[in-house]
């Protein structure tokens, strides 16, 4: 099974409001953009030249924070109950 098969399979209650903001100041000097390549949900999308993300479909595995070089996402767990629920794969 492929990693996207095994992600469609995961149980999210929608969160109201995104639990990682991106510090878009300390991102514009990051030339690597290790979020957008390292999220195994591709939560992170470069978008005219710098980084938004979608909390929709994020994991809460913390790779973002592990891989970010300047620091730039400042992360806190959605609300209990609500972002990923159950791992079925």
């Amino acid at each position: 099974m492929k990693v996207e098969e095994k992600l469609a399979l995961n149980k999210y209650a929608p969160a109201t409001q995104a639990h990682i903001t991106v510090n878009k100041g300390l991102c514009a000097d990051c030339d690597l953009r290790p979020c957008v390549y390292g999220c195994p949900a591709d939560c992170f999308i470069l978008k005219e030249d710098h980084v938004s993300f979608s909390y929709e479909g994020c994991l809460e595995c913390g790779s973002c924070r592990i891989i970010c070089p300047k620091g730039a996402l400042q992360w806190a767990y959605p609300q209990g109950g609500f972002g990923i629920c159950l791992q079925y794969g």
